[in-house]
């Protein structure tokens, strides 16, 4: 009896996989389709904004006409940034800015113009800081690389190019390329799991599940014919055997 409840207990086990593996199917197909949805949304976000990368005729991304351009913004973007730019996704046959590796492409162009734009300033008095006297005028200033902390507030050429350079509408574009690459990669990775992990771990704990449950059984009947050939045994020693009666002569 002992050996057959272990038996039961076995069955029961990969039923518990079982129904364990249907709800990660389960799970899986509803994150999927959640994950398509955004993906879909997405899609047609990009298409209404009509952004599109800029190629030569040699499929060359460039920048303003040049591909001494361009290649500056991907420098920006995988030397001085470190990002892993899958250059594959700049598709010169699908210009439209629709994938996380053209967003952060467009993200490093608002950041190189501003990065190395001028900005005019006008002075109309003159300024002394630090011992440096600036005289009333207008000033062709360069940003000169300079990110927002890197300017001066207080000097009287860098503190307007501080706030005109990197103006809102700036960090606003720039705000608005990261949550766009923060969104696709949210739902390419939902997507991602969904089949990969949900799907496919459900389906592996489904199949385990049968088989436990289906040797669990094998092993419960086999456990109760040999029980019953053991009974048999017994039943068939306890038979007295008759013995020979001696014939008189």
């Amino acid at each position: 009896m002992t050996r057959i409840g272990k038996v039961n207990l076995i069955s029961m086990a990969g039923l518990v996989l079982v129904f364990g593996g249907i709800i990660g199917i389960v799970l899986g197909v509803f994150l999927y389709g959640k994950a398509n949805e955004g993906l879909a949304s997405l899609d047609k976000v990009y298409a209404v904004q009509g952004r599109m990368m800029s190629y030569d005729a040699d499929g060359n991304f460039v920048d303003r006409g040049t591909i001494e351009g361009g290649n500056a913004i991907l420098s920006l973007l995988e030397d001085d940034w470190g990002f892993p730019l899958n250059r594959g996704k700049l598709d010169p046959n699908d210009p439209l800015v629709n994938t996380p590796d053209e967003l952060m492409v467009q993200y490093a162009i608002i950041n190189y113009h501003t990065l190395h734009g001028t900005q005019k300033v006008v002075l109309t008095e003159d300024v002394e800081y630090n011992g440096e006297l600036f005289e009333a005028g207008t000033y062709d200033v360069p940003v000169d690389g300079k990110y927002f902390s890197d300017l001066d507030r207080k000097h009287p050429l860098e503190g307007p190019v501080r706030t005109q350079a990197w103006s809102p509408l700036a960090y606003g574009l720039l705000g608005q390329l990261l949550g766009g690459v923060n969104a696709d990669y949210q739902a390419g990775m939902a997507h991602f799991m969904s089949w990969s992990i949900f799907m496919g771990l459900g389906f592996m704990f489904a199949v385990s599940g049968v088989f436990v449950t289906v040797g669990g059984f094998q092993l419960n009947k086999k456990a109760e014919v040999g029980a019953e050939i053991k009974a048999q045994i017994e039943r068939e020693a306890s038979i007295p055997i008759a013995r020979a009666v001696p014939i008189p002569h």
